[in-house]
C-alpha cells in the first residue's frame, strides 16, 4: 500500500474520531539529523540561474540527506552568498518527507540548512506507527529530532488496546 494510501486513510480517521489542540510537540523521526551531511538529489528537470544563485528541480524531485528523504514536484534550491553549498530549500508540489519510521505531507517544505529546520505548511498530515497528527504547521527541528505543530491540530493517538 502506498504511503499516499496511508496517510489519506489516516485523514479519514482524524476526521471521524480526533482530539482537538492548540499545538503539539513531537519526537521525529528516529535520530537527530546531521546537517553536514551531503544532499543528494534527483528529478526530471533542472534549471540553474548563476546570477541569482538558484537551481529549480522539477518532476519527481527526491531529495536525500542522511536517513532524511523528501519528495515534491518542485524544489528550488538557493545556494549560500559565498558559494560554498546550499543555504536552503523551498519544496512545493505534493511534499513528503520521510525520517525513520515517520512521514509527513504537507502542500510545503521550507529547509533552512544552517538553521537544521524545516517548516511544513499546509493541510500537514504527520504518520507515526499508528497515530496521526494534522495541522496548519509544522516546524521540524533536525539537530534534536523533535517537532511542533500549531493551527488547528487535530491527533488521533493509537492506545494499544485492541478497540
Amino acid at each position: 500500500m502506498g504511503l499516499r494510501v496511508v496517510l489519506v486513510a489516516l485523514v479519514m480517521a482524524l476526521n471521524s474520531t480526533s482530539a482537538i489542540a492548540q499545538g503539539a510537540n513531537v519526537a521525529f523521526g528516529t535520530i537527530a539529523q546531521d546537517t553536514n551531511l551531503p544532499v543528494e538529489v534527483t528529478s526530471d528537470e533542472l534549471s540553474v540561474d548563476q546570477q541569482t544563485g538558484t537551481a529549480v528541480f522539477t518532476g519527481n524531485v527526491v531529495i536525500g540527506q542522511g536517513e532524511m528523504r523528501l519528495s515534491a514536484q518542485r524544489v528550488l534550491v538557493v545556494y549560500r552568498a559565498t558559494a560554498d553549498g546550499i543555504a536552503k530549500m523551498e519544496a512545493t508540489g505534493g511534499v513528503t518527507l520521510v525520517s525513520g519510521p515517520d512521514a509527513a505531507e504537507a502542500e510545503r517544505a521550507d529547509y533552512s540548512i544552517d538553521e537544521g529546520t524545516i517548516v511544513m505548511r499546509g493541510n500537514v498530515l504527520l504518520a507515526q506507527g499508528a497515530s496521526a497528527l494534522s495541522a496548519d504547521k509544522m516546524t521540524i527541528r533536525l539537530r534534536d529530532g523533535t517537532a511542533s505543530m500549531s493551527g488547528n491540530v487535530r491527533t488521533r493517538l493509537q492506545t494499544g488496546g485492541n478497540n
